[in-house]
């Protein structure tokens, strides 16, 4: 099964209109400013695309307005996980239809199911899409369930399409021990933003930084810089990140990053869904003392 998924692959956020309704219309043009900048792929459908607050019906939306707008210019890879297995494999069946990369396929979340239970999971979504690269997403803190690295591995032998994972953990310890029981050929992606340079270091295979939604050329410079050997710039292109991160999470992402690209006028509204609050006013202060530290944003004053 051949596999181009690698380097800095932005998970894009959903963008809203100020009613809270889909923009499809900047879906498109936030794909080709991002692959402009340098961007090695594109994924929709991620934590900070929100979509444990859009339907399944306008999650596929999105996924096909991101892969009209890609149009085979780098691979695409859709999350299409939900906690119930018929929307999964609804949005999974949508993604293998749209030609994706692979799927990128979250732990279900909130049942906090057992290891069995997980490993039941992914093979039902493995054997339904033979053909299909399928990437486990792990992020703890969001799914309330950590898989662990035996049962990844156990997919692994067991389903040719199980191809790798999205770490989003700082158990750092964890994506050790899944390369180390699944071979280093096994796709290994960074979903915590400074541990995108260490991941690489590891044996990984590149990133999904919600800073690349602002600032996607460093955070694919980075990558670039690691695989050309250049790891001096690599280096301090992460520590170049630290202040970008730090306003990505200056409250819940993706709040800050949408309200950063609204001001550099890459969004018509910062419209985060319900149950997510707009950006606070101190939040707003804490954002623009920490692009002034930075050199990769400008946005007006």
């Amino acid at each position: 099964m051949s596999i181009q998924i690698r380097g800095a692959i932005t998970p894009l956020i959903t963008p809203f209109h100020d009613d809270g309704e889909l923009d499809l219309d900047s879906v498109g043009r936030l794909v080709d400013w991002q692959i402009e900048n340098g961007s090695h792929g594109i994924s929709v459908g991620g934590s900070t695309g929100e979509p444990t607050s859009q339907t399944v019906e306008e999650r596929i939306q999105v996924m096909r307005a991101a892969a009209a707008a890609i149009d085979g210019r780098v691979p695409f890879l859709p999350g299409t996980g939900t906690a119930r297995m018929d929307e999964t494999l609804e949005l999974t069946a949508e993604a293998q239809r749209l030609g994706a990369a692979g799927a990128l396929v979250v732990t279900p979340y909130y049942g906090r199911a057992q290891q069995q239970g997980l490993y039941d999971w992914y093979a039902t979504i493995a054997r339904e899409f033979p053909d299909l690269p399928i990437l486990v997403y792990n992020v703890p803190v969001r799914a309330a369930v950590d898989i662990a690295p035996e049962t990844v591995a156990r997919l692994r032998r067991d389903f040719d399409n199980v191809v790798g994972i999205k770490e989003t953990t700082r158990d750092f310890e964890h994506v050790s021990y899944v390369l180390d029981l699944c071979g280093t050929d096994f796709i290994a992606l960074s979903g915590i933003e400074l541990l995108c340079y260490p991941m690489l270091c590891l044996g990984g295979d590149g990133h999904l930084s919600c800073v690349g939604n602002f600032a996607p050329r460093p955070v694919a410079e980075l990558y670039d810089a690691f695989v050309a050997g250049d790891h001096e710039r690599a280096r301090r292109l992460h520590y170049d990140l630290h202040p970008l991160v730090d306003a990505a999470f200056a409250e819940t992402n993706p709040v800050p990053a949408k309200w950063v690209m609204h001001r550099m006028g890459l969004l018509s509204s910062p419209h985060a869904r319900a149950p997510l609050a707009p950006l606070s006013e101190a939040g707003r202060q804490r954002v623009l003392a920490l692009l002034e530290r930075s050199e990769h944003v400008a946005i007006p004053a």
